[in-house]
């Protein structure tokens, strides 16, 4: 009988410390999330200009699609790397960031390029100068889990160093799987929202038994197209902005301190000017001389592809 005590003891030991476990890793995961929250919001802005052009049957397949990707992206390739990389090389998590950054820059520098000079970038096309919707569905999925990558990479990121360092390499990957996960959700789950927002407002003009409820549903239908806009231009400074506060955090970490620095104190002088909103003016000084920054950065990057890199590439494929 004794003996069956202990071990009746000894599983609800086991039980206990499970419970703390998971206990531990929720917590962490839901203030991990929290840190990340300037990353999240970017990512659902960039996210809905994916999905214009297409007829609305075909909006929640491509949020799916893009969530699928996102999902993929942060459990299956970053998460096991932001580990690895945590334990054996954290040396070379700035340097990769920094890459992510300045294609996001590139990316962000070149939507605007395409919006000024439309004329000078044919898309990819057809023999009727337009790609079949299928193709063109598959390769903006395939683009916004592209961008959904680096902005996974910055959030994956920014969770690992939110997680404190008692933890065992298990519960810390846990926590940061559970955090991924419940971000991924919260921005498709928004996204999908955003992108459905003109047909609930639709059902509810047509359907509605008030007319409260009725002029409600017309007045999203007409404020849809507006909102959309914004949101494409939110997203590509969002592309531009995350871009150069990860460039400008990245050459910090790697010893030249200048840019950070100079940021800094630019941005405390101006809120120092202003007697109220301190706090929010410094966050807004900050945030545009990080545009500023990635500007900068995809302005170089475009010009080093369009007339370097591309045309080398063209003369290769020609010779």
């Amino acid at each position: 009988m004794s003996g069956l005590l202990a071990l009746l003891d000894d599983v609800a030991a086991i039980a206990k410390v499970a419970s703390a476990s998971v206990d531990d890793v929720v917590g962490q995961a839901v203030k991990a999330s929290s840190k990340a929250a300037g990353a999240v919001v970017d990512d659902a802005a960039v996210t809905p200009k994916y999905v214009q052009g297409f007829s609305p049957a075909r909006e929640l397949p491509i949020v799916w699609g893009i969530a699928r990707g996102s999902l993929f992206n942060k459990l299956v390739i970053l998460l096991p790397v932001a580990l690895v990389l945590s334990q054996f090389a954290p040396w070379a998590i700035a340097p990769l960031l920094m890459l992510g950054g300045g294609y996001l820059c590139f990316e962000g520098v070149e939507k605007i390029w395409h919006a000024l000079r439309p004329s000078h970038h044919a898309a990819e096309a057809g023999p009727d100068g337009q790609m079949s919707a299928a193709h063109l569905e598959e390769a903006k999925v395939k683009g916004a889990i592209k961008t959904d990558f680096i902005l996974s990479a910055e959030i994956m990121t920014i969770i690992l160093a939110s997680l404190p360092d008692h933890m065992t390499i298990w519960v810390e990957a846990a926590a940061m799987a559970l955090a991924g996960a419940l971000i991924t959700v919260v921005v498709y789950g928004a996204v999908g929202l955003i992108v459905k927002a003109d047909d609930i407002g639709l059902a509810m003009a047509e359907k509605g038994r008030l007319a409260l409820t009725r002029g409600f549903g017309i007045g999203i239908v007409r404020a849809m197209p507006k909102v959309m806009t914004l949101l494409l231009v939110v997203g590509t400074a969002a592309m531009i902005w995350v871009g150069g506060s990860i460039l400008v955090h990245g050459a910090h970490e790697l010893g030249w301190h200048l840019p950070q620095e100079a940021i800094r104190h630019a941005a405390m002088a101006v809120a120092g000017a202003i007697p109220v909103a301190k706090g929010a003016t410094e966050w807004i000084v900050t945030a545009a001389l990080d545009g500023v920054v990635g500007i900068a950065a995809g302005s170089v990057l475009v010009a080093v592809t369009s007339f370097a890199i591309l045309p080398l590439v063209r003369l290769v494929r020609r010779a």
